[in-house]
């Protein structure tokens, strides 16, 4: 049932009115009636577009605060408890800069205990990971190219992978089964590669190009070692017919499954697929780029334990925390929110999983409007076991905006109306044209049933405000418009309304957001 309407419209007594009138208001009074008349308009405008029938059956929190202060300047249901969706990777990644640093890193090593005579190194390589969460094919070539470099030509031991520095759960508590092959929901491993530099980590990027009307579309895979085989094929259809290829993975296995069609003119076609044990897949990956450089190994096989003795061959060190924080903020990368969870944990209880690293989380935010019920069951929020209220969130807002790592944190959200992907990111075709472009930095969450949106929006007199719109029990067309005009309200000041009369924003779209990936499936 859609929450009755509240207005906040401030009606004046006798008594005051008359006192107004016989003594003349002091400055300070008339900011705060400027004020008060302000907070009243904008309570009136947030009533009314909550009041939209695109609302009607679900329910809504939301809290708007000055960023400053923490005073509230509008609240409606603000401690219900919502599912969040990817408006809680704020909540990891605050934490993550808390308790890890934004100048942290993840080491991938190459280790030996074996003795090297010549160019033969008589014992073990053992790759070690380190969790990275934006490795590539091309550090791992790199890794093997020092190697080769420094002289070593064959291996008389076995070429072990080390993926003991995270806890063997795969998947986070309250997935969906039936996500498993869809790049959003990977398998979690501290030992994984991505395709591309957005870094999905544990997928492999399928490339699709179109052959002659009637012919079987080419199809290659990114990186191209990866351990992975392909069953079944993707017609060509006519030029301008429909685009029904798909490419999923079938589970327990790296079998991928082609169907469908592709048109004739489309051009090349990408599809990012997850792989079952990532780390097999990147140490045949690290495998194939050895031999390629002329040292000759045996296939791959997974170390009996941790592996932390020995002489460190060659060593790979990701970007800063603060530098990851742009793609995992900006795209939504649910991979990267795992990988910062685990990873807390292991730095600061000494065990990598999602048990450990969430109670790090829930202690390293420590304020007073956080310490109520809630519930934080992964890093991503693709669980369907996260539990969040709107005013948890803005007090996360204003908590942030006091400690030494906001503006890494705040440069990682995503900007309304920008085009550019890694500024814009799942924000860059809402808003345009709009008072909220380039003035609402804010992340989005959205699965089946849930949309929503929390961060920071500087409306018309300068004032940056804190806010959270969560909105849960969606059917139909979805209240994405409706969240998009409070944004703009919130950005447009006493100049917003064309917010409240103009046309709905454009909803968001573009490659690879799993917030908006088609069919329901997230």
């Amino acid at each position: 049932m859609r929450p009755a309407v509240r207005r906040r419209v401030l009606l004046p007594t006798t008594v005051a009115l008359c006192a107004a009138l016989l003594v003349p208001p002091s400055p300070g009074a008339a900011d705060d009636t400027t004020t008060a008349a302000r907070s009243a308009d904008l309570a009136a405008d947030l009533d009314l577009l909550l009041a939209d029938p695109a609302l009607a059956g679900a329910h809504a929190s939301v809290q708007v605060a000055d960023a400053a202060s923490g005073q509230v300047l509008y609240q409606r249901q603000e401690d219900t408890l919502m599912l969040p969706a990817s408006t809680l990777k704020v909540a990891t990644a605050a934490a993550a800069l808390q308790l890890l640093g934004p100048q942290h890193r993840f080491a991938t090593e190459v280790r030996t205990a074996g003795r090297r005579t010549g160019a033969v190194l008589h014992g073990d390589l053992v790759l070690r990971g380190g969790g990275d969460p934006s490795l590539l094919a091309s550090d791992l070539d790199a890794l093997a190219r020092n190697l080769a470099a420094a002289g070593i030509r064959q291996v008389t031991g076995r070429l072990l992978f080390d993926d003991s520095r995270y806890d063997s759960v795969p998947l986070g508590p309250g997935w969906a089964w039936d996500d498993q092959p869809y790049y959003f929901s990977p398998q979690i491993s501290a030992l994984t590669i991505a395709p591309d530099e957005e870094f999905d980590v544990g997928t492999v990027k399928v490339t699709l190009t179109p052959a002659a009307p009637g012919g079987s579309a080419g199809v290659t895979v990114t990186p191209a070692a990866a351990l992975v085989r392909f069953t079944g094929h993707i017609a060509t259809g006519p030029p301008g017919s429909a685009y029904t290829a798909e490419a999923v993975r079938k589970l327990g296995t790296n079998e991928i499954s082609l169907s469908g069609s592709i048109p004739a003119d489309h051009g090349p076609a990408e599809e990012w697929v997850t792989v079952d044990d990532p780390a097999a897949v990147t140490a045949t990956v690290f495998a194939a780029a050895l031999r390629r450089y002329g040292v000759r190994i045996r296939e791959p096989q997974r170390a009996e334990g941790p592996v932390s003795d020995g002489l460190v061959l060659a060593r790979h060190d990701s970007a800063p925390l603060s530098d990851l924080l742009v793609p995992f903020l900006k795209l939504s990368n649910n991979g990267i929110a795992e990988h910062l969870v685990k990873e807390i944990g292991r730095v600061k209880s000494g065990e990598g999983s999602w048990r450990a690293g969430l109670e790090e989380v829930r202690r390293a935010l420590p304020t007073g409007d956080l310490h109520g019920d809630r519930n934080q069951a992964d890093g991503s929020g693709l669980s369907r076991y996260n539990l969040m209220s709107a005013r948890q969130f803005t007090a996360l807002l204003t908590f942030a905006r006091r400690q030494p790592w906001y503006d890494a944190w705040y440069r990682a959200l995503p900007v309304a109306g920008d085009p550019r992907r890694m500024v814009g990111g799942t924000l860059a075709r809402r808003m345009q044209g709009t008072a909220a472009q380039g003035r609402v930095h804010a992340k989005t969450g959205s699965m089946s049933g849930v949309d929503a949106l929390t961060g920071y929006a500087e409306d018309a007199n300068g004032r940056v405000l804190a806010f959270t719109v969560l909105v849960n029990n969606v059917a139909g067309a979805g209240p994405r418009p409706v969240i998009d005009r409070i944004a703009i309200r919130l950005a447009g000041g006493e100049g917003a309304a064309g917010a409240l009369t103009g046309p709905a924003p454009a909803p968001a779209s573009g490659a690879r957001q799993w917030e908006d990936c088609p069919e329901g499936r997230c």
